[in-house]
């Protein structure tokens, strides 16, 4: 039936023990959640990967985006278990007490030798009722979605380490170093950086094509002290939320720190942090007569803060350094396969973009994947939408990430820079409420296959010419100052001028004002920014509060509801 989800029927499943509808690498967040969306769907499944659980993996800080995704793709494709990721609770509840509250992004900057300027702390707590964004303790989050993807009847073989791939018009296979073999329907690679089927295919991009440079070291550490304790200002300059209880940025010149706590709630049985270090390498080459802690703690030294805040830190599990992390394919769907997440590219984890693009291309590959094998038919071309997807995302959070890297030596032009990423995330958000709403009235599919149809796939607010521009002339005024033409202190006045003369940014929320440091919505806040909206804000994204359902009701009552708006 049109508008539905595909009827795939288990009765096609071969019957040969080594062969499956679908292989997927990788058994991560990615690839397990993958794997219990298809089994219970009745396909046959099988999870491969070349380490075991439980193990390290970064990508541990959620935004309101990534919590809702999850949560459609539980609704969608009847599979609660994953409900839980979706809030702090859920989460110690229903998985284990080891993940930290995330109330917000902070950002702090530092210049060298110098206390940070109070006047120029930013935080940014986006406004949700039913959602409570967290922090990830990977080891048990990605343990307990195989888990979930075993229940559902998924095959799974850990420390199988893919030595080739095999990619024919009629079947897919995998095989290990000892020639076992898998045969499958369909392959989806989740695996991550070292790709078998990129490089089986030779897809990576030089490192040309990428605009965005930094390399990172990362580990997880006990002992680190919260930032509000370590900074030397009076309770005036003090966010609306602590900065312990977010997701902590603090930026210098090329560069950023963060610091991610599981242990900021008082129920949290986890000690850890998560702390890294990400810094443009052509800037500061990676040297080869230092281990990454030294390197990391002569970085902190730089910086009073940052040096108090790590002074008496202990490490916790060896460092993970390495040299320029942006990757990018030149392809990644093909005849029988797809390169989904981080097997097709990666640029930073600046905005904590990793889990939402990985939730995003699930929703866009699952309803394909079921159509394919319900029809055996998997030309390239039906998933053409996630190659358009996993471009889109790639360049503008390169673009994006790469302005922000030219910004954070001069406040007035990062200040520009992050009120135009601000500017998306309301936007973005209410957008997905008023197709899931469309849905789950109406229980039709095609609904959120409507959603996909866009002018940008993988812009921060995909169907929004305005902020295209918006987006643009920041991209076309950072690289003035990139290549010198431009003052970067002038850049930031003029880019600023631009986000308060921009249609699309919405009124209400602080973001407009180049003064307004902590943008925290209040209830007031909300119900003017929802009016202004409905009656003076741009035609091209009135629908986000003037929608209505398919019986013709207005979605106005919804967006109070998530929004909190008292009446």
């Amino acid at each position: 039936m049109p508008g539905q989800p595909s009827a795939y029927h288990p009765g096609t499943r071969p019957t040969t023990p080594r062969r499956h509808d679908v292989i997927i690498l990788g058994s991560g967040i990615a690839g397990s959640t993958l794997g219990a969306i298809l089994a219970k769907q009745g396909v046959s499944v099988l999870l491969l990967d070349g380490g075991v659980h439980p193990r390290f993996a970064v990508g541990e800080s959620t935004t309101h985006y990534t919590l809702k995704l999850f949560r459609l793709l539980a609704r969608r494709y009847g599979v609660p278990e994953l409900e839980p990721l979706t809030s702090y609770v859920g989460y110690r509840d229903q998985i284990a007490p080891t993940s930290g509250t995330k109330r917000h992004f902070g950002f702090i900057r530092h210049e060298e030798g110098k206390e940070p300027d109070p006047a120029e702390f930013l935080q940014f707590s986006p406004p949700s009722k039913g959602l409570q964004t967290s922090h990830l303790f990977r080891q048990d989050s990605d343990a307990y979605l195989l888990h979930t993807a075993i229940r559902y009847g998924c095959d799974v073989r850990q420390a199988f380490p893919v030595e080739n791939v095999e990619l024919e018009e009629d079947y897919v296979a995998v095989i290990d170093k000892n020639g076992d073999r898998y045969e499958g329907r369909y392959l989806v690679d989740a695996s991550g950086f070292r790709s078998p089927v990129a490089d089986h295919l030779a897809l990576r991009k030089p490192p040309k094509d990428l605009k965005h440079h930094s390399r990172s070291m990362f580990t997880h550490m006990v002992g680190v002290r919260p930032t509000d304790e370590c900074l030397r200002v009076g309770p005036e300059d003090a966010p609306p939320i602590p900065w312990v209880e977010g997701t902590m940025h603090h930026l210098f010149e090329r560069g950023w720190f963060w610091s991610i706590p599981f242990n900021n709630t008082p129920d949290s049985r986890n000690p850890l942090i998560s702390v890294g270090l990400t810094l443009d390498e052509r800037l500061y080459p990676k040297p080869d007569d230092i281990s990454p802690e030294e390197e990391f703690r002569q970085f902190a030294a730089r910086f009073p803060a940052v040096e108090r805040l790590f002074k008496e830190a202990r490490t916790v599990r060896p460092w993970v350094s390495a040299g320029r992390i942006q990757y990018a394919s030149s392809q990644t769907v093909g005849h029988r396969w797809c390169l989904m997440s981080h097997a097709g590219g990666f640029i930073d984890p600046l905005y904590s973009r990793g889990l939402a693009n990985t939730a995003e291309l699930i929703n866009s590959l699952v309803w394909r994947i079921l159509d394919a094998l319900a029809e055996d038919d998997f030309d390239e071309e039906r998933f053409r939408y996630v190659e358009e997807l996993q471009q889109g995302l790639i360049r503008y959070n390169d673009e994006l990430v790469n302005c922000s890297f030219i910004s954070f030596a001069d406040h007035a032009l990062w200040n520009a820079v992050y009120r135009i990423w601000c500017a998306a995330e309301v936007p973005i958000n209410l957008r997905f409420d008023r197709f899931t709403e469309r849905f789950l009235e109406s229980g039709d599919d095609g609904v959120l296959r409507e959603m996909e149809k866009t002018a940008y796939p993988g812009l921060p607010v995909p169907g929004s010419q305005g902020y295209k521009a918006l987006f643009d002339e920041m991209v076309r005024l950072c690289e003035a100052v990139d290549r010198g033409e431009r003052a970067a202190a002038d850049a930031g006045k003029d880019l600023m001028t631009t986000v308060q003369n921009s249609p699309v940014v919405l009124e209400h929320l602080g973001i407009r004002d180049p003064n307004r440091r902590f943008v925290h919505p209040k209830p007031e806040d909300l119900r003017r920014m929802a009016h202004w909206l409905r009656h003076e804000g741009p035609r091209e994204l009135s629908y986000l509060t003037t929608g209505v359902d398919v019986h013709g009701r207005p979605l106005s009552s919804a967006l109070d509801e998530e929004l909190a708006i008292p009446h």
